[in-house]
């Protein structure tokens, strides 16, 4: 199949199209990459809001126990529908750091939210129970031995995030995990296989080495199903992927992937963790340019800024944009890359978004 870059720069925009509700649109993402940094709005408010008319940032943490969504780890940690948590447990894990640090404060934390009288706990209420003992994390800093532990048994499938305060987590029982250990739906190679199909179908088509870095990082995910993973991506290559290369690198998208879209009009300023612009490879080589979140580099050494969005006019990544609220109103900094003409047209489609994000921040 020959395919150009303006196709896939096209195709790849479909990840955008608009739904009539935020649970439509995590049932179509299957996979909502999350993130605490707030710039001018956490990662899955910013995804969402280029995705649900009239989402308001918070939407989803206000909504979330009404939803069919539960927080966990795929590739990355984020929210998912229930069908694809599914996929996810029973999720068998080898000892957890923490296990070691503090012997068997998993088993006492687990049955002290389990006769907790309102079935829910807030980190606080647990620190408070078993001490302010500090422990080593995975970023190289310290955090309490109590919320370590609730973060283990989060991983373990044994509680569930029940809602957010404030972007705090609350736990509670998960008595449907429970279930899934009791007699899992579907065999490991079954869940590897849709495992697969998701995460092509969300961020394709994009190159075949992107794909294969997905699948290593959902070992997170699925620390049990490497090998699996590994044997479905083999198996969908040979029966449920399409592939084409352009200027040597290799695509692959699900078959049956609609790859003569019409091609996007207007200003779009999306997030780093948008899986329009997640796979940096294949956003250099469609756009000419190299973009990276600069959230953790030292501002001196900053090309783009702490928090650049890439802004896309039409089905190309023109430049980038800088946003904060100071005062109640939003400040912008716009950058184009070079040969970019700001034409009339590109200004009011820039007007027209910035207004949209002062909407969905409610300013």
């Amino acid at each position: 199949m020959v395919l150009t870059s303006a196709q896939l720069r096209a195709a790849a925009l479909g990840t955008l199209a608009a739904q009539p509700s935020l649970q439509a649109a995590l049932d179509r993402m299957g996979f909502l990459q999350a993130d605490p940094i707030r710039a001018p709005a956490r990662a899955q408010d910013l995804a969402l809001m280029q995705r649900v008319s009239g989402y308001r940032a918070g939407d989803l943490e206000r909504l979330y126990p009404a939803l069919d969504a539960e927080e966990d780890m795929l590739p990355n940690y984020g929210f998912v529908p229930r069908r694809v948590q599914a996929l996810l447990h029973p999720r068998r894990v080898g000892a957890l750091k923490i296990e070691t640090q503090a012997p068997g404060l998993l088993a006492e934390v687990l049955a002290f939210v389990e006769a907790h009288p309102s079935a829910e706990v807030h980190p606080r209420e647990v620190q408070a129970a078993f001490g302010p003992v500090r422990v080593g994390n995975a970023w190289g800093g310290q955090s309490s031995a109590s919320t370590r532990a609730l973060d283990g048994l989060h991983y373990q499938g044994l509680l569930r995030i029940s809602r957010r305060i404030s972007g705090v987590r609350l736990y509670s029982p998960a008595p449907h995990l429970a279930e899934l250990r009791a007699a899992p739906p579907q065999t490991e190679s079954e869940r590897a296989r849709a495992v697969v199909r998701l995460l092509a179908q969300l961020y394709g088509p994009l190159p075949q080495a992107s794909l294969s870095y997905l699948l290593s990082l959902s070992g997170y995910g699925l620390p049990h199903l490497r090998s699996e993973l590994r044997a479905a991506l083999k198996s969908a290559l040979d029966e449920e992927l399409s592939s084409a290369s352009i200027d040597g690198l290799k695509y692959v998208w699900l078959a049956g992937t609609d790859l003569e879209a019409c091609v996007p009009s207007g200003v779009r300023m999306v997030g780093p963790f948008d899986p329009l612009v997640w796979d940096r490879r294949r956003f250099a080589h469609l756009h000419g340019w190299i973009y990276k979140l600069e959230a953790y580099t030292p501002p001196a050494k900053r090309v783009l800024g702490y928090y650049a969005l890439p802004l896309f006019w039409n089905e190309r990544a023109v430049g980038w944009a800088n946003l904060k609220v100071e005062q109640g109103e939003l400040k912008s900094e716009l950058h184009f890359v070079s040969g970019v003409r700001q034409t009339a047209a590109l200004k009011r489609g820039v007007a027209a978004e910035l207004e949209r994000y002062e909407s969905f921040l409610q300013l």
